[in-house]
């Protein structure tokens, strides 16, 4: 999928966390186009979360540079904010409250009117499959629940451009594929969508682009099925990346 309009633009982003002895980026340079699904992939350690961090305003790079929405992640933190929604790896709710009461919550640190607010929970509830459990409280619901409540949390003020760290991690088939659907469908909203997986097979099922980091560098990135296609013996996303990263464990 070609893209014209670049809503995220990284270039020579370098991080190193004290007290480390290697980077955790190290001149790594993307650009994400609007309206795509972006797959940021590799291996444990890579820099995909700290990337990520840079892109929410919540760690400053040592050097580079980063845009989204043509706005400096550095500068424009709180305007970046109110566009973007980010699902975090870990849950990001509020075990003891409802699911209910998170939204109202989370709704109100997001500004929303409690009108419409009201609206927009009940749109997302039935869409995830979470309406009959709205009153239940979130210590009481399945890892597919609460990772469907997590996203939802993320949507209530419609954001540009949604991030997710490992969005389907530890969850049934069931939730997999509704999460995996419902991040076509908001792709077809012309919202962008950038995504990191460990789950190779699912990132050449949605992604349109992807970008295979390693060591805090970009090492690959294009199309999915092209990069299949040009990497020797390689028939799915999985073996290109092996092919790149290597096999050696990464603890």
């Amino acid at each position: 999928m070609q893209h014209t309009t670049s809503v995220i633009r990284i270039e020579n982003l370098c991080k190193t966390y004290p007290a480390a002895l290697v980077p955790a980026l190290d001149g790594l340079s993307l650009d994400v186009g609007q309206a795509e699904i972006f797959g940021l992939l590799g291996p444990n350690g890579a820099g995909k979360t700290t990337t990520i961090n840079v892109l929410c305003g919540l760690l400053v790079a040592d050097a580079g540079s980063a845009t989204v929405l043509e706005m400096d992640t550095n500068i424009q933190k709180d305007s970046i904010r109110k566009r973007i929604g980010v699902v975090p790896q870990n849950i990001a709710l509020y075990p003891n409250l409802s699911g209910q009461e998170n939204i109202a919550f989370i709704g109100r640190l997001y500004g929303i009117d409690a009108i419409a607010l009201k609206k927009k929970a009940a749109i997302l509830l039935e869409q995830f499959g979470l309406t009959p459990h709205t009153h239940k409280r979130v210590n009481r619901y399945s890892g597919g629940m609460k990772r469907r409540l997590n996203i939802i949390a993320s949507l209530l003020h419609d954001p540009e451009i949604l991030i997710l760290d490992e969005p389907t991690a530890g969850v049934d088939v069931q939730s997999r594929a509704l999460i995996l659907n419902f991040l076509k469908q908001y792709r077809a909203l012309g919202k962008t969508i950038v995504y990191t997986s460990h789950l190779l097979e699912e990132a050449e099922q949605i992604c349109d682009r992807i970008a295979i980091v390693d060591e805090g560098k970009v090492i690959l990135q294009g199309v999915p099925k092209q990069l299949i296609q040009n990497t020797p013996d390689c028939r799915r996303l999985e073996d290109v990346f092996l092919h790149y990263t290597g096999r050696s464990l990464r603890d």
